[in-house]
């Protein structure tokens, strides 16, 4: 138990707990609203798109290779433009036609990045650039400003049950966290964290390496498409440029996680927990009444404090023997 106690007080994962937990409490006592009944589904309404974007950025995280995903930011962008600007015109709007769409253009979107990362040998962070870059075009030419309007379904995920404590939002993160737990389920994702840690060991093993790099790109455009459709829910409209404001809280969340972005080992919870803090210390600078032209600056020091944090708790669980080792 009290190596146990040990690990967890060493833990990345313990330290974003720890800032959740401070940041909760500083907001409450700024904003006592803001988990009122009234207030509670337009907060967790706003929080979906994030945490399912570092959702999003986790898997590519995991493979390692330097797979930071700079394009879900944008992709999360273009599942909203496709939506509005190209499915409800063409009378695809409806949930059984439109939800399938884009949920297999988020999948293609990613299988294509992983591809080229593995069959191709490219840098991740190059071809996540070059998606960004090619996504945030696309988005400008189907919808060049923003355009009112969203199918029904859509309106009624942007309702609530239980007498308005519970957004139907969150439905999107449920999926998402149960595609997550099926592939983990079927051995996938410690596939990825193998992959991650040495490619070479695992392809020695018999792992399929670039099938598992096309399977963490693809699983990550699957989180994207479903952020689409949540800030789609939030926004109630379609807007090419919203997306790609993303991108950097994604892999800052990621990081704040305690997930190393080199790969091969991390959860999915601790990227959770990191767009949480992230959205809590957003919502600490409009409750202080900070400008909002502050929060990229704070996303990129939050950012480097997580890239340190880690570095040196890793650091640390390396060079110290266990407890009770001799």
């Amino acid at each position: 138990m009290i190596a146990k106690l040990a690990g967890l007080r060493r833990s990345p994962l313990a330290v974003v707990v720890t800032l959740v937990a401070i940041l909760l409490v500083v907001n409450i006592s700024l904003t006592p609203s803001m988990l009122a009944p009234a207030q509670l589904p337009n907060t967790l309404n706003l929080l979906v798109p994030s945490v399912l974007v570092a959702m999003a950025s986790t898997p590519s995280v995991m493979s390692g290779r330097g797979g930071i995903d700079l394009s879900v930011g944008p992709l999360l962008g273009v599942v909203n433009v496709f939506l509005v600007g190209l499915l409800v015109p063409y009378g695809l709007g409806g949930a059984g036609t439109a939800i399938p769409i884009l949920l297999v253009l988020g999948i293609v979107t990613g299988l294509v990045s992983g591809a080229l990362v593995a069959f191709g040998r490219l840098q991740p962070v190059v071809v996540t650039l070059g998606g960004y870059l090619v996504l945030s075009g696309v988005a400008l030419v189907v919808m060049p400003q923003p355009v009112g309007g969203v199918p029904d379904w859509v309106s009624y995920l942007s309702g609530s049950w239980f007498g308005g404590y519970l957004p139907r939002s969150v439905l999107l993160v449920v999926v998402a966290v149960a595609v997550w737990l099926f592939l983990k389920r079927r051995g996938a994702i410690g596939l990825i964290l193998a992959t991650g840690s040495d490619d070479r060991a695992a392809h020695t093993s018999g792992v399929r390496v670039s099938r598992v790099l096309c399977l963490a790109y693809a699983t990550g455009g699957l989180f994207a498409a479903l952020a689409g459709i949540g800030l789609s829910v939030l926004i109630q409209s379609g807007d090419p440029s919203i997306g790609k404001q993303y991108t950097l809280a994604a892999v800052a969340a990621v990081a704040l996680g305690g997930n190393p972005l080199g790969g091969g080992r991390g959860t999915l919870i601790g990227p959770m927990l990191g767009a949480l803090s992230l959205f809590l210390i957003q919502t600490l600078l409009s409750g202080a009444h900070v400008s909002s032209l502050w929060i990229q600056v704070v996303y990129g020091a939050v950012l480097l404090f997580a890239i340190c944090t880690n570095s040196s708790i890793a650091s640390r669980l390396t060079a110290r023997p266990a407890l009770g080792s001799p």
